[in-house]
């Protein structure tokens, strides 16, 4: 059954399907933070829909929430229309958002994907200030539609696609293990190199780049390589957008809605930024996104951002219902300890593995970035990436029972953004199958550190 159903697949879906590559697998019941294939074969879930199940498959508490709803007889779909279903929604939405965001922030309800709150900035924000051009990152991810791509940092989508819009500057993000100013820059002058970067270009008369309408950031980079910014790089790109009269958009499509181990991500440096982007996890489950904006930006006219499905109802329950259950059973501190919990034990594998260059994120959202240490180094001074070596591994984890994903420069970091709810028990049942997959690829992983060798031979 398993791969008749494949091969059918593979025969009739489309050749730009990815993550059913990766997992060779009909996956057929799931719970919390476990699933199981149609031959009875468990697995952990780390991938958990790419974040957009918060809660884990089939939570009792959002199932029972959207049980409820299916059976009482109201609304199923709405267009934007009032419905008892969005304002509890957006009850709990503004209860949740930072209080200096949150008594002067207004929502537009956008189309089911994360790309279309993108869309619906970048629209809102030229509107508001009658500007062009966009500030992004590099390594930034921001969604799949044609403008969206205009704005990632990986190239490979956007080798085929001609056309892509304009104005869009790319500034260096702090990524510290792969310094974009060279190997030879430590962490903190890498931070104060980027945001000399931001400063010159916005007040250089000659920078070359038009005042911008936004610039938008991700406070935590997802599929570039699960890379965190500094609560101190993203207060001072606060102070130099606000300075400059520049929109500040904080995407928090993946690291938003407790992913982090705060309600949002941007939260942690203590900003509040002009606007945020919200998807994945917001909607417990059920596709859903929007757009949370300070109102004096709200200049656009009716029906400047429409779509059918914009706030799906059942997305609103279940958004409702997952905002409501982290805060009854205070889910947040759970995941901090959580995430620091997986954080240490993915050090503790750094140890003993040398091909493990760098362990990094916030909360439970978590890069393993795998390189070549007997490599030459390039240009910059950095360790190769071992691309290779990270599908290898991610491989093997699934023979082992475990789903995760890979992502950054040439697929090489190994991400985890497991369900908030998983166990103590899962996670150490995690790195026992991690490490057995890394093991597997002997000598490619270099099992042994060469300070443990050492630590032997003393």
């Amino acid at each position: 059954m398993n791969s008749e159903t494949l091969e059918y697949l593979d025969r009739r879906e489309s050749n730009a399907r990815t993550y059913s590559r990766n997992v060779q697998r009909v996956l057929s019941w799931g719970s919390l933070a476990q699933v199981q294939d149609d031959e009875g074969r468990r697995y952990i879930d780390c991938l958990a829909c790419a974040g957009a199940l918060p809660l884990g498959h089939n939570h009792p508490y959002v199932q029972q929430r959207v049980i409820d709803f299916l059976q009482s007889g109201q609304l199923q779909q709405a267009l934007d229309l009032a419905t008892p279903a969005k304002l509890r929604f957006m009850d709990a939405l503004f209860a949740a958002l930072p209080e200096a965001l949150s008594r002067q922030a207004k929502v537009q309800f956008c189309g089911p994907s994360g790309a279309d709150a993108v869309e619906a900035a970048l629209k809102l924000f030229k509107t508001a200030t009658g500007r062009r051009s966009v500030l992004v990152f590099q390594g930034a991810y921001h969604g799949m539609t044609h403008a969206t791509l205009g704005m990632m940092g990986n190239l490979a989508p956007k080798q085929a696609i001609s056309g892509m819009p304009g104005e869009v500057q790319f500034l260096p993000f702090p990524y510290t293990y792969r310094s974009p100013f060279g190997a030879q820059v430590d962490a903190r002058e890498t931070e104060r190199l980027s945001l000399a970067h931001l400063e010159n270009l916005l007040s250089d008369p000659e920078s070359g780049v038009n005042k911008p309408a936004m610039l938008l950031v991700e406070p935590i980079q997802g599929e570039g390589g699960c890379i965190p910014a500094s609560a101190e790089w993203l207060r001072r790109v606060r102070e130099i957008t606000a300075r400059h009269d520049v929109p500040m958009v904080v995407d928090e499509v993946q690291c938003g809605v407790g992913r982090s181990g705060d309600m949002f991500a941007f939260e942690y440096a203590g900003i509040v930024p002009d606007a945020v982007l919200l998807s994945k996890a917001i909607g417990g489950g059920y596709p859903l996104s929007l757009l949370v904006y300070r109102k004096d930006y709200d200049r656009w006219q009716p029906g400047a951002h429409a779509g059918t499905f914009r706030g799906n109802q059942i997305a609103l329950v279940s958004g409702a219902a997952t905002l409501d259950f982290l805060h009854e059973e205070n889910l947040l501190e759970q995941v901090r300890r959580n995430g620091e919990r997986l954080r240490q034990g993915l050090l503790a594998l750094q140890e003993r593995y040398r091909c493990i260059g760098d362990v990094r994120g916030r909360g439970l959202m978590l890069g393993v970035e795998l390189i070549d240490p007997d490599g030459a180094p390039d240009t910059l001074g950095h360790p190769p990436a071992a691309g290779e070596l990270a599908r290898a591994v991610k491989r093997r984890c699934l023979e082992e029972g475990l789903i995760i994903e890979s992502g950054g420069r040439h697929g090489a970091v190994l991400r985890f953004l497991p369900p908030l709810t998983i166990s103590e028990s899962e996670i150490d049942a995690v790195l026992e199958r991690l490490e057995r997959a890394l093991a597997a690829q002997q000598p490619a992983a270099r099992a042994v550190s060469r300070r443990a060798v050492g630590e032997v031979q003393a």
